[in-house]
């Protein structure tokens, strides 16, 4: 791929046939057109990301914990994990939150946010137990990304663009103070998620 045509593969080709020529492709969205604009600027990306591989330590860490402190001795407490999902089990609701507190306490030392972690309610389980599931979120949901759109555009910085693109966010400037400024101020909202700085272009 040629230099500043990333956003190529991001837009549908249809094809526009020259007299006495190839066909030439063409990308006609509004979408392709914004972004054909920025890449000439410089960009980044804004991401929220958890690694599956940190929460599969956090949680075998909980286990091993769970199992040899005195205070769930014979509360058949288990912590399961299925992907982005982990699930908590034990015979009393007590039990069950202190195990949800082993987890996010390893998980704060595993250095995973506790805002991507989502506590769904206790729920009875099988023979007499209580259940939670507490989700792992991955990706800025779209509510989530036109408000950070809103908020950059409040910072009223001149030729800052945005373009949401899936479950993340492209910011691009043609001054670079510009792209600093809007990472500061990223960083010091809080928008609920974890949020990181990724594909800086410029």
């Amino acid at each position: 791929m040629e230099a500043g045509a990333w956003w190529m593969h991001l837009c549908p080709t249809n094809e526009t046939v020259v007299a006495g020529g190839a066909p030439r492709p063409h990308r006609s969205s509004a979408l392709c057109r914004r972004l054909a604009a920025m890449a000439d600027k410089s960009s980044f990306d804004v991401v929220s990301e958890v690694d599956l591989a940190e929460v599969t330590n956090a949680v075998d860490q909980a286990r091993r914990e769970v199992a040899t402190r005195f205070d769930f001795k014979g509360t058949d407490t288990s912590i399961e994990q299925d992907e982005d999902l982990v699930e908590v089990r034990s015979s009393t609701e007590e039990r069950l939150k202190a195990a949800v507190e082993v987890f996010k306490d390893k998980c704060v030392k595993r250095k995973i946010s506790l805002k991507a972690l989502s506590e769904g309610p206790v729920l009875p389980g099988a023979k007499a137990t209580y259940k939670q599931a507490v989700h792992i979120n991955r990706g800025i949901p779209q509510e989530k990304a036109r408000e950070m759109v809103k908020f950059i555009k409040d910072l009223k910085l001149k030729k800052v663009q945005t373009a949401i693109q899936g479950d993340q966010l492209r910011v691009s400037a043609p001054k670079k103070d510009d792209l600093q400024e809007v990472i500061g101020a990223l960083r010091e909202a809080d928008f609920g998620i974890p949020l990181q700085f990724r594909n800086y272009r410029g």
